[in-house]
């Protein structure tokens, strides 16, 4: 046993997990179930071994349980295991991880020894889906085999055990039962050259699928060293040289798969799960339910058959419908008799038939040669027939009556997508699948259906957005010729935003938002008015920035952010009169105001200073308004000329024209040619002199004349 020096069962580790019972033992770790107490939820830990804690080689062990840690959570998918936490524990790394209700997929091959290609390429689909997140983040699982492939409870795949390192490390391969375990599925590459590269990982994927097929692996070997040589050095044999009859394109793709050479493999599990998906559109149902009967010698293909441990006898189960029941579950062992028409229709229907001797109540042949059981298959038909006849009669006709008209002859039941999963005793209804895979089991049931189509914002584009009736189970009447409808999602609609929206002289750049919704945008949010919504150049309405691109194909619910102009602001007109004109136009132009200037004189307001203004003050104007305003020159002056010796008749003349009154005085000469001139002026000639008082009235002007006594 590889158990911690203290058995941590129901002790708490880190003041959290309640460690409550083991689980299993690995080559590197045990695994408990445990609670953790903080979050109410039951997880699982995984604790390094004692030997491994305490060997020489400890330092890369606990890596590799870290890097398990850090490559899990670096990886967001539903098929691989969560880890949630990584701590240490009594000197022994441990990680929490999620707990997974179920088994582990070497457990249901124990079971089952084959699987049907329906079941097989359902597992290696969600496997490839796990490692796809795993290549895109860069990492590579090393390890891919049937014991690190967990099935839940729903049979839905979940990977786990990301630790491996890069090269497989001699420890690791020599740890007891992990070499032959592990070396069946690794890659040439990884063996030959420690190459860690996402190919390798397919391949491993690949030997799975060949062996959930065959029931055994391709090679088998009495030694490690044997058996890793065989997957350098030999092809794997092609699944149909086995399982004669499967569907060639199902061979061909799990042979690209393990071929030898990596660049001939899919590049990534991308990749390869591209190539599953369109292989399985042109499966018929036949090739779903293709399946190598039980105790089929492979050992011609395969080598020594001893190297793999006998499984038990293959239990029961419903071959009609490999999606609904839990891989591992078996049928009821009670014999149902059933018409064949209900049999071929609905696919939930099966018939088991206890036919003394050729088979055991728990339904498994027990005497008789492959040929013989094949002989009792042809002749089920015939028998479920007469034996549905008999009844019949017996009934006297009632029976099959009402089973036709009211029983379960006269519906179909709605089956359950293998993409939707449902709980038990609960309502499930049939949305947000792919309606392609869907439509298929709808023909194999021979259910009629019709569609519409319509957009949607919750449900991809292909897929069933819901049908009528709604649910898994739902009956569908055969006697009223009932139809499913079916209405299957086209994606979110998209509109286009006008490519003239930022153009203020289209119809669709005056009102953006209205163009906006006729596009079919419905989410479209205006940003608050602000001063930096105003513009004098952008029209009150138009756009002023927009969040898309005008012209771009969106969803129609992208979320359009619309900035509007509200045009020209609103200011109130300052007093400018009385303010010198530098004040007057910082004043105006802080308010974006276009001003007329223009000057006159006055005789009582100082030069500079304004005298009137086109808008009161107080008065609503808008950016890029125009105002006039008027400055002062101050009074209006006149240079006196000089008029002493000229006719004061003349000069008084000249002087009233320039509009200054005009005061005249005598004084008396004797000279007579000096008679009737201006002997003298006040203010004198070459005087600056203004026209008028602040009164108004003209500046009065003195002259003196000369008046002769003769």
């Amino acid at each position: 046993m590889n158990e911690a020096p203290h058995d941590p069962v129901g002790q708490v580790i880190e003041d959290r997990y309640r460690v409550i019972s083991r689980i299993a033992d690995g080559g590197m770790a045990t695994v408990y179930q445990a609670i953790d107490e903080r979050l109410e939820r039951t997880v699982a830990i995984k604790i390094m071994h004692t030997q491994l804690a305490q060997g020489p080689k400890r330092d890369q062990f606990v890596e590799r349980f870290r890097r398990e840690a850090r490559s899990a959570a670096a990886i967001a998918n539903p098929h691989i295991v969560q880890v949630y936490d990584t701590g240490e524990f009594d000197g022994l790394d441990y990680l929490v991880m999620e707990y997974v209700h179920g088994v582990n997929l070497r457990y249901e091959m124990n079971q089952q020894v084959t699987f049907s290609v329906r079941e097989t390429l359902r597992i290696v689909g969600e496997t490839l889906d796990g490692l796809a997140s795993a290549h895109r983040a860069g990492l590579v699982h090393r390890d891919i085999k049937p014991e690190n492939i967990l099935l839940n409870d729903r049979g839905h795949v979940q990977i786990t055990d990301f630790g491996l390192a890069k090269a497989v490390s001699q420890a690791t391969l020599s740890s007891t039962g992990m070499l032959l375990g592990t070396a069946s599925y690794l890659a040439p590459e990884m063996i030959e050259s420690n190459r860690a590269i996402p190919q390798g990982d397919l391949y491993s994927v690949g030997i799975m699928a060949w062996e959930m097929l065959t029931g055994k692996v391709p090679f088998n070997a009495d030694n490690p060293v044997t058996l890793v040589f065989k997957h350098v050095h030999e092809d794997v044999p092609d699944v149909s040289t086995v399982c004669s009859g499967i569907n060639a394109d199902v061979a061909a793709f799990i042979a690209r798969l393990t071929t030898r050479a990596p660049e001939e493999r899919p590049r990534d599990a991308s990749a390869a799960l591209e190539e599953l998906q369109r292989l399985q559109t042109g499966l018929t149902i036949d090739d779903w339910q293709y399946r190598l009967p039980a105790g089929t010698d492979v050992s011609t293909v395969v080598g020594d058959p001893g190297m793999v441990p006998p499984a038990p006898p293959v239990p029961p189960t419903d071959q009609s419908d490999d999606r609904t029941r839990p891989l591992g579950e078996t049928a009821p062992n009670a014999t149902s008799i059933m018409p064949a028409e209900q049999s071929q229709s609905d696919p939930e229907a099966t018939a088991r038939l206890s036919l003394g001797g050729h088979e055991s109540p728990t339904g498994v042949a027990e005497k008789g040669d492959s040929k013989q059981q094949g002989r009792n298959r042809k002749h089920t038909p015939v028998i479920i027939a007469c034996i549905t006849a008999a009844a019949l009669v017996c009934a006297g006709g009632g029976g099959y009556a009402w089973w036709y008209f009211q029983g379960p002859g006269s519906y179909w039941t709605l089956p359950q997508p293998a993409d939707l999963s449902c709980t038990t005793s609960k309502t499930c209804r049939i949305s947000n699948v792919k309606w392609s895979s869907y439509e298929e089991l709808l023909k194999f049931a021979n259910i009629e259906y019709e569609t519409t189509e319509v957009y949607s914002d919750s449900v991809s584009a292909g897929d069933i957005v819901s049908t009528d009736p709604a649910n898994v189970g739902s009956h569908v009447s055969k006697r009223r010729h009932q139809k499913v409808r079916v209405v299957v999602s086209k994606g979110v609609k998209q509109a286009t935003v006008p490519a003239d929206i930022l153009d203020t002289g289209s119809a669709n750049g005056k009102d953006p938002v209205k163009a906006l919704e006729r596009a079919g945008f419905d989410d479209i949010e205006r940003t608050p008015d602000s001063d930096d919504t105003y513009s004098m150049d952008v029209p009150q309405g138009a756009l002023l920035a927009l969040s898309v691109n005008p012209g771009a194909t969106l969803p129609h619910n992208t979320k359009i952010t619309v900035t509007l102009s509200q045009g020209p602001k609103p200011v109130v007109m300052p007093n400018v009169v009385g303010e010198s004109k530098d004040e007057a136009q910082q004043a105006l132009d802080g308010l974006k105001l276009t001003v007329d200037w223009s000057e006159q004189f006055d005789d009582k307001i100082p030069q500079g200073q304004v005298i009137s203004a086109s808008a009161k003050a107080g008065d609503e104007l808008h950016w890029g308004d125009a105002v006039k305003v008027v400055v002062s020159k101050g009074p209006q002056t006149v240079t006196l000329p000089n008029y002493v010796g000229q006719r004061a008749s003349d000069a008084k003349s000249a002087l009233e024209k320039l509009g200054f009154s005009v005061k005249i005085s005598s004084q008396i000469t004797l000279d007579s040619s000096q008679d009737k001139k201006v002997a003298s002026q006040d203010p004198v000639g070459g005087t600056e002199v203004r026209l008028h008082q602040e009164d108004g009235t003209p500046t009065t002007i003195t002259l003196k004349m000369y008046s002769s006594l003769f």
